[in-house]
């Protein structure tokens, strides 16, 4: 979770979050998506990432910074239920995936494209 860190505190872009365009291009899709978000409120997307289907990716905003950023794991039979990973699957995901997560996280904290 280390290599997240860096994004904890920068500013989300909404245009970007709602182009699902380029989010599909990046391999993701948002879940859920407050509009106009509260004050304090979170992002959910999902992707396949690290060999696992469904990752979900929620992120916690502030502000419309970054407070805080969770791994899960979507349930393919119940798409509420979202259970955590194992530092291995997290690993894998980083290992495997980790530049696809980053041109993500990266693209929905740009303030201009």
């Amino acid at each position: 979770m280390e290599r997240v860190k860096k994004y904890i505190g920068l500013a989300v872009n909404l245009d970007h979050i709602k182009d699902a365009g380029c989010l599909k291009d990046l391999g993701f899709t948002c879940r859920y998506l407050p509009d106009p978000p509260e004050d304090f409120d979170e992002f959910e997307f999902a992707a396949d990432l690290g060999g696992l289907r469904n990752v979900g990716l929620m992120v916690t905003i502030e502000l419309m910074v970054i407070k805080r950023i969770f791994f899960g794991l979507i349930s393919p039979d119940n798409p509420d239920i979202v259970s955590g990973l194992t530092e291995v699957q997290v690993q894998d995901i980083f290992d495997q995936s980790g530049d696809t997560l980053f041109r993500f996280l990266d693209y929905i904290t740009e303030q201009s494209r």
